[in-house]
Parts: structure tokens; sequence; C-alpha cells
């Protein structure tokens, strides 16, 4: 039975998107089965993945409507053991087409049963939002990773997730843990990156992961060329990070 994990967090530019594809691509080539579900309307992982945005007939949006099923939606990228179920700019409509459906929050869901048992992971790369799509993804998860920048504002909106988190807990998935947080942007020559980091670990402890993930070049050029960060370098910073939260998932969910 696959762990459907989301990776969410409302605010943008916090590394949502580079930790769902490259923590794909890791838990690939540790030899588990993945599936990355793209739950964002700019596509990001999907184009990150060297899908073009463009040519995807069936996506999220469709699984959202209940349209296709989701085999008829998923992509093989060419990453090994990742599979991908693409986005589209369509995906913004189901904020609004969502809204007066009943059972609105159990679409993702629902959409998934039969898929669960296919992977050892599914992955949902959530929209920097806490609308109706990233609640159908908390909905649908086993447990959340929250990437949290190592700058100013770092825990500045944490409060807000956290209580969706708890709302959602107790009126649709009481199932539904946190995975971890997972400190990224850091950068070891700044002496506000460790303040952060030791703040985050004195709030929240065993809730962090002991993987931070580096500022690193090698891992912004990789979505440019389509690829995630072990196929771009794996000698690189980047990559090693996250094969090393891989491994870390992998032991925490053994």
């Amino acid at each position: 039975m696959g762990k459907i994990i989301a990776i969410a967090n409302q605010k943008g530019g916090v590394g949502k998107t580079t930790t769902a594809v490259n923590l794909g691509a890791a838990l690939g080539v540790l030899e588990k089965k993945v599936l990355l579900i793209d739950a964002d309307p700019q596509a990001n992982a999907t184009s990150g993945l060297g899908i073009d945005v463009q040519s995807v007939q069936w996506g999220t949006y469709q699984l959202l409507e209940h349209s296709i099923k989701i085999e008829e939606a998923i992509l093989s990228t060419a990453s090994p053991n990742l599979d991908l179920v693409p986005s589209h700019i369509d995906l913004v409509a189901s904020e609004i087409e969502l809204v007066d459906k009943e059972s609105r929050e159990y679409m993702l869901k629902k959409a998934l049963i039969g898929i669960v048992e296919q992977y050892d992971y599914i992955l949902i790369d959530c929209a920097p939002s806490l609308g109706l799509i990233t609640l159908n993804s908390l909905v649908a998860a086993d447990a959340v990773i929250i990437p949290i920048q190592c700058e100013y504002f770092a825990l500045e909106g944490l409060g807000k997730l956290l209580n969706t988190i708890k709302s959602v807990q107790k009126l649709h998935n009481k199932d539904l843990d946190i995975e971890g947080l997972l400190l990224t942007m850091y950068d070891t020559r700044l002496r506000l990156s460790n303040q952060v980091v030791e703040e985050v670990k004195k709030h929240f402890g065993k809730m962090v992961f002991k993987t931070i993930i580096q500022r690193n070049i090698r891992l912004s050029e990789a979505p440019s060329f389509g690829e995630d960060i072990i196929s771009y370098d794996a000698s690189s910073r980047g990559a090693k990070s996250y094969l090393s939260l891989g491994s870390e998932i992998i032991k925490r969910n053994k």
C-alpha cells in the first residue's frame, strides 16, 4: 500500500516544487515506485520533468472532475521509477468548478482509489495557496511535508498552515500526519540561515528532518533543462541532499 504525501506551504518560493520533483526522483533511484501528482496550476513540476505543458491532454484537472480514470492521466518520465500526473493552467478553473459539487473536498481521494497499491509513494505538489485544490490534496494524503526556507519570514504563515492541517484532521482526514518540516534554501554563509534552523528546531524538535537542503546553483538550473537534479548532476550537493532526504523518509516509514 503506497503512502500519499502532500508537499504543502501556502507561501510561494519555499522550494515545494523543487522538493516534489527531486524527492520523487531520489525515491525512484532508491528503488521505490513513485507517482508525482502536479496539483499546481503553474505546472512547474510537469515542465521541470521535461513534459511540454501545452501538449498535456489529460491531467489533474480531469482527475478532480472525475471525467477520466487516473490510469489515463499517468505519464512515465525519464527519471527511473517516477511517473507523473501532469498539470495545466486549466486547473485554475477547478477552484471555481468544485465549489458547488457534493463531497468537493474528496474528489482527489476518490480518484486515487485503486492506484495506491501500485506505488510505494504518491507525492502531491500542492499549489501555493490554501484553496480547494490544496484542501483536496490534504484530504487525500496520509502525511504532509512542509518546506520552510531559511530566510527572514520563514515562520510567517506557518501557523495558518498548521491550523488548516488541524481542521482537515478534525473534519475530513483524522489520519493526516505531519511527515516533517524540511528546511530549504540554506546558506552556510548567512548567520540568519543558522538562526532560522535553530528557531525551527527549538519549536518543532523531532518533526524537523535531519536533512537540510542547501542553496545550490545546479538545483536551480536543472528545471530549465527539464531534468531532476539527479539526472542533471548526480554529484552535485543538491542531488546528495535529496538522496539523503529520500533515505530519511524510507527509514521513517519502515
